[in-house]
């Protein structure tokens, strides 16, 4: 019955117009995957000291909610 219903509701080999833009582009500038790899791995994959991202996040001032304003406590 499943068969039946998939033949019925099968819409033969189509391709939506943006997957059609997709597999034009690719076929057309096949180095575009290879450049947004390396795009990726400039931005994205990095390696993190994790221990220095620790110090710097306990080094951290909280910054007041209004920096501009005087602080009374600090008066001269």
């Amino acid at each position: 019955m499943a068969s039946f219903l998939q033949r019925i509701f099968r819409r033969p080999d189509y391709q939506s117009d943006v997957t059609q833009f997709i597999e034009q582009l690719r076929t057309e500038r096949p180095e575009l995957e290879a450049q947004q790899r390396a795009g990726r791995a400039i931005w994205w994959d990095k390696n993190l000291d994790r221990e220095a991202i620790a110090e710097w996040q306990e080094a951290r001032v909280p910054q007041k909610a209004y920096v501009y304003g005087d602080d009374p406590r600090q008066r001269r």
